[in-house]
């Protein structure tokens, strides 16, 4: 076969078969489709070798438009295109009408990927000559002219380049591209045009991530960055130039030639900055597409892209601007970024970006943000700009609502920022946005409510009006639990705001209820449980809700979630402050309940506050220190408590003093666990004399339990010798309890008597001072870290704090 002379036509026989039209898809173009068949005979003319190939040409119409006519149109089209037979005359003409009616897609520039912003904004070097797939050959030796003919050829291959049916035929042109990439790393420097009209190039084949390959190929990535950092090297040597123009003109301000050229080289500048800003954004799109594979946005990372694109926020380009926001967007997702981000303080710059006019700019940059506010220290910065000013005013945008509520929201979780929404407009257009929602509420817009709302300033802003009335009877209405969570936090806060749920006491005992959602009655509970007002009639409320009978059958381990059981011991502890609910929570046997109850749940440190907050109301009524002293196990638990093995509960407090009889009490986040511990000691020690002496022992024993320690175990001095034995060799403290032998005590001037009875007056004498016994710094047996002079004005040691979170 290859010694048959192929240019001969004797031995080649070719013919066209079965062509059929159709209309482009996205384009003003028909569509031929053909199939060659190609014969080669042999001498006499006998088929030898025969092949079939389908076929397809595209005829463009770029005059045709809603006034031209069709019927011309056509006969031309068929007398041009040799494959179309005359009597398909008509049907060209109805595929062209069909053109001409139908309405344009945006599909293709989805399927690209290529925003129109991104080419339609730049055609290149303007031409007097439409580009042709056929004459790309001619267009490469157009790259080995000078630098006016490299651009012309440049920008002939990028009208090809833009049409994606035109990349698949020249990414098979190697030494097209080849060539492109040689001129764009040998003469990018000479010419701005030359260089931002191939990186578009370029750019069309990064559109598709099947053509990345090819781009990282030719290394194109690479260069860019390095022309990025040149550029904007060379955008500060112009600054500082023109700067130092300003200043001498203003200096000199009599001087017209200088103030002349201060002015041109101004218009110069502004000139230069235009083409810079279009090449950056060029190159920053082609960067950005090439960022799809982390391996390659390593590389840009460790390039310092992010600084790079944290300095161009500066620029007032809109376009260009989009364009940086949008990738470090898509950068912000990594924490090395994130980092680099916060680095590089990008969050300022990017507040100055909110509000805009440019919505879609808008658009990416509250995105932007909304991914940097998962970080503290950005929430911090964001803060510091003034964002929650800005962001407020964006919450009457539909738009940008979402967004903005959502950055609220991350803004919100941090407690010393929330008081800082009360100085803006925020909280006043949440509520409305509350009240005109409908049955369903974003969740965005609950959540940040409920966030402020446990701010005491937020919260009074919150109920003014009738707006504490508007949440209870949407709560109510529509059983919403997150609203009531909302409703919930503002009873927490202690003033006027804590004043106005005396009006919906009522509507929320009558949710307590096994008919009720098991969530919905654990907020009901802890709003009423945050109540602690005084004009509130707590037993009035207990009878005439029946909620005694309920409060009792939740204390019953297993009865329900424990969050609604710990609800109902907080609720406990709060109406136990009333003398009369405590004397009928007693009757009802509630008491024995709790010691159960704690009894099940005494590795659970917030059952056991609350529980011990409950007996340390109960101490102060009569009729429930009688139950509690005699007829329970309580003391016995409390002492216990003691020795908890939590190190919290053992934390030395000694600037909080012991609750004098009959005072109120906060909740029990407010107040020391061992606090109410010792109170309750000293009540039963007051009422009982076995309890007082059991109490007083234990005491004892635990704030000198390391002297006891050194005392029952050490046998032998430094030298080997016993002392602690007597003469006939038996230990002086022999088998019996250590508290039994009084003469092993030290006594300071009759501080301690023979008997060995240590008095409550004691330890007073000892706390104010009046003796070196115990934790002195002069006692050999006892090592402490405080003076006594750090000890609390308590007899009964050191106060110990419980962390809880309420």
């Amino acid at each position: 076969m290859d010694a048959l002379p192929a240019a001969d036509p004797r031995y080649l026989k070719r013919r066209v078969k079965g062509c059929s039209l159709d209309v482009h898809p996205t384009e003003k173009a028909l569509v031929v489709q053909y199939e060659v068949e190609a014969t080669i005979l042999g001498e006499l003319g006998d088929p030898v070798v025969g092949e079939r190939k389908e076929c397809q040409k595209i005829i463009r119409l770029k005059s045709l438009n809603a006034s031209t006519d069709t019927s011309s149109l056509a006969r031309k089209v068929v007398e041009e295109c040799r494959l179309i037979h005359s009597s398909k005359i008509h049907e060209v003409e109805q595929l062209l009408f069909y053109l001409q009616n139908r309405k344009q897609s945006n599909d293709d520039q989805e399927k690209k990927r290529i925003s129109p912003r991104d080419l339609a904004a730049y055609a290149g070097v303007e031409l007097n000559e439409d580009a042709s797939i056929n004459s790309v050959d001619e267009y490469v030796e157009l790259l080995y002219e000078d630098v006016q003919e490299k651009i012309r050829g440049a920008t002939l291959i990028f009208q090809l380049a833009r049409n994606p049916d035109n990349l698949e035929e020249l990414i098979q042109n190697e030494t097209a591209l080849g060539a492109l990439a040689r001129v764009l790393r040998e003469d990018w420097k000479q010419s701005v045009d030359l260089a931002t009209t191939i990186i578009y190039v370029f750019f069309c084949f990064s559109s598709f991530s099947q053509f990345h390959g090819l781009v990282t190929h030719f290394k194109i990535g690479a260069l860019c960055m390095n022309i990025i950092e040149h550029e904007l090297k060379r955008h500060d040597l112009w600054q500082d130039e023109l700067q130092k123009k300003k200043t001498a003109s203003e200096e000199s301000s009599e001087n017209q030639n200088l103030k002349k050229d201060h002015e041109k080289s101004f218009r110069k500048y502004q000139s230069l900055v235009t083409k810079q800003e279009q090449l950056l954004r060029v190159s920053l799109c082609l960067l950005r597409n090439l960022a799809e594979d982390t391996r390659t946005e390593l590389k840009m990372r460790n390039k310092n892209i992010v600084h790079m694109l944290v300095k161009i926020l500066d620029r007032t380009d809109e376009e260009l601007l989009l364009v940086v926001v949008s990738f470090l967007k898509k950068l912000s997702i990594f924490l090395e970024n994130k980092n680099d981000m916060a680095e590089t303080f990008a969050v300022e710059k990017l507040a100055q970006l909110v509000p805009c006019q440019y919505e879609d700019l808008q658009s990416t940059t509250l995105r932007l943000l909304l991914n940097l506010s998962f970080d503290t220290a950005l929430r911090s910065q964001m803060v510091k700009a003034g964002l929650i000013a800005k962001l407020s005013s964006l919450l009457a945008d539909e738009g940008q609502r979402q967004l903005s509520m959502c950055i609220l929201y991350h803004i919100s979780m941090d407690d010393r920022f929330k008081s800082m929404f009360a100085d803006t407009d925020c909280i006043p257009q949440l509520m409305k946005m509350v009240f005109e929602c409908g049955e369903e509420m974003d969740v965005e817009l609950i959540s940040l409510c409920i966030n402020l709302a446990a701010n005491r300033s937020n919260a009074q802003v919150m109920c003014e009006g009738n707006g504490l009335k508007m949440l209870v009877k949407r709560s109510m209405k529509l059983k919403d639990i997150l609203v009531m969570k909302m409703i919930r936090n503002l009873s927490q806060h202690s003033g006027p705001t804590k004043s106005l749920f005396l009006d919906h006491v009522g509507h929320l005992a009558a949710q307590i209820s096994e008919d009720e959602a098991e969530e919905f009655v654990i907020e009901c509970l802890g709003t009423l449980a945050n109540l602690t007002i005084p004009d509130l009639d707590w037993a009035l409320v207990l009878k005439e809700y029946n909620l005694v009978s309920y409060l009792k059958d939740r204390l019953k381990p297993g009865s329900a979630e424990d969050d609604l059981i710990l609800e109902v011991v907080i609720m406990i502890g709060t109406v136990s402050m009333d003398d009369s609910c405590a004397a009928m929570l007693a009757k009802s046997g509630i008491i024995p309940a709790l010691i159960e109850l704690l009894n099940a749940q005494q590795e659970d440190d917030e059952f056991v506050c609350q529980i011990v907050y409950v007996f340390y109301q109960m101490v102060f009524h009569k009729a429930t220190r009688d139950v509690i002293v005699k007829d329970t196990q309580a003391p016995a638990y409390l002492i216990d408590l003691m020795h908890d093995s939590n190190a919290e509960i053992r934390k030395e407090e000694p600037s909080q003093l012991t609750p004098e009889t009959g005072s109120t009490d906060t909740r029990p986040e407010n107040k020391n666990t061992l606090t109410r511990t010792r109170t309750q000691h000293k009540q039963a020690q007051e009422y009982d004399e076995e309890w007082g002496k059991k109490i007083q022992n234990e005491k004892f024993r635990w704030y000198n339990c390391q002297w006891l320690e050194m005392v029952e175990n050490s046998q032998m001095d430094e030298a080997g010798e016993p002392f602690l034995d007597g003469d006939d060799g038996e230990p002086f403290i022999g088998s019996g309890d250590i508290l039994d032998r009084p003469d092993l005590f030290y006594s300071a001037d009759g501080i301690v008597s023979a008997d060995g009875v240590i008095s409550p007056e004691f330890f007073t004498d000892f706390h104010n001072g009046d003796s070196g016994f115990l934790g002195s710094s002069s006692d050999p047996f006892v090592t402490s870290t405080q003076s006594p002079a750090d000890r609390p004005a308590s007899v009964y040691g050191f106060q110990h704090v419980r962390n809880l979170s309420g």
